[in-house]
Order: structure tokens, then C-alpha cells, then sequence
């Protein structure tokens, strides 16, 4: 038998390589032109299986930390005001002019306390906001959870005591509680940690 014949039935099929063929020609089935088979290839996966890390963070995320910083900002405008009416009472309390005022006085030694506690209140959550911003390059989940509930309580407090000068402080901290709490700041704060990132 004869494979040379190009009619012979039982012969080499048309296009597979035989004994003496060059190679690097395509075999039998093999579209002419692409190596391998025509599957598209797939990107390439983290370490078992994951998703790549990233590296970026997502817009929403980078919205979220800016304004954390604007709240930060305006934490220090309101211990700044505080520490002014502290300052004032005090000065108002010893004056002789109002030395003798009674009603002035049981309402210095009222609202002394009430602003004095306001000035402490508003310095730890200046310096808790302030942790948040830092951390959110690298933190994980857990500063996600605490930023959200940063962000409610802060639009809470911006609603009932604070309504005229809080407002800002309202809408600042519902848009931080959405941007941290969606699916972009949930891959950004769950993502598998990387040296560096």
C-alpha cells in the first residue's frame, strides 16, 4: 500500500503531517494560522483562584476618604468654636460687671459644664475620625464596619442636636456610609493584602 497517492482511501489524511513532512506545518483539523486551539485565553487569577489584588483604590472609596478629611476639617472648626466659648464663658464668669449678676452666673456655671463636655466630646471625635482617614489605604474589613458606623452615628448627631451647623456634617456622613458600604468599598476593604498595598 502506497501513501503517496493522493486518491488512495487509505491513505494519509489532507493536511496531517506525514513521515518526511516539514514541521511546524498544521495538523489534521487545525485552523491554518493560529497555534493551539482557538479557546481565548482567560486572565490570569491571584493565588488560588482569587481575583487580583488591587492596587487601586475605587473612585467611590477615594470620594469617601476625602470627605472624611472635610469632616476632619470641620471636627477642628468646631473644637476651635468650643474651645472659644469655653474661653469666653470663663472670661465673662470673672468679670466684675457681671459679678454680681446672679442669673448670669448660675447660667456660666450651667453652660460651662455642657460646653466643656461638648469641647471633650468633640476632641475624641475629631481624633476618631481623624484614625479612620488614616486607615483607609490599609485598612481591612473591620475599619470598613467602624467607618460606617462612624458615619451613621455622625448624620444621627448632625440631625438632632447640631440641625442649623450639622447639616453638612449630615450629608458628608450619609455619602461616607454609602461609598464605604457598596460593592466597591467592600472589595477595596476585603481585598487580600499584598506587601506594600
Amino acid at each position: 500500500m502506497s501513501f503517496g497517492d493522493q486518491n488512495n482511501p487509505y491513505g494519509a489524511p489532507q493536511g496531517q503531517p506525514t513521515y518526511g513532512q516539514p514541521q511546524g506545518q498544521p495538523g489534521y483539523g487545525q485552523p491554518q494560522g493560529q497555534p493551539g486551539y482557538a479557546y481565548p485565553q482567560a486572565p490570569p487569577l491571584g493565588d488560588y483562584g482569587q481575583q487580583p489584588v488591587l492596587t487601586t483604590m475605587p473612585g467611590t472609596v477615594t470620594t469617601a476618604r476625602v470627605l472624611m478629611w472635610v469632616i476632619v476639617g470641620l471636627q477642628v472648626i468646631g473644637v476651635v468654636i468650643y474651645g472659644l466659648l469655653v474661653r469666653t464663658i470663663s472670661v465673662a464668669k470673672n468679670s466684675t460687671e457681671l459679678k454680681d449678676s446672679s442669673a448670669f452666673q448660675q447660667f456660666a456655671d450651667q453652660s460651662s459644664g455642657t460646653v466643656w463636655a461638648c469641647l471633650i466630646f468633640a476632641v475624641g471625635w475629631l481624633v476618631f475620625a481623624i484614625v479612620l482617614a488614616v486607615n483607609f489605604k490599609s485598612g481591612g474589613n473591620g475599619v470598613r464596619i467602624t467607618m460606617m458606623v462612624f458615619a451613621i452615628i455622625t448624620a444621627v448627631l448632625g440631625i438632632y442636636p447640631f440641625i442649623v451647623v450639622g447639616l453638612l456634617h449630615t450629608v458628608l456622613a450619609v455619602l461616607i456610609a454609602v461609598f464605604v458600604g457598596n460593592a466597591n468599598g467592600s472589595a477595596w476593604f476585603n481585598r487580600p493584602r499584598q506587601e506594600g498595598y
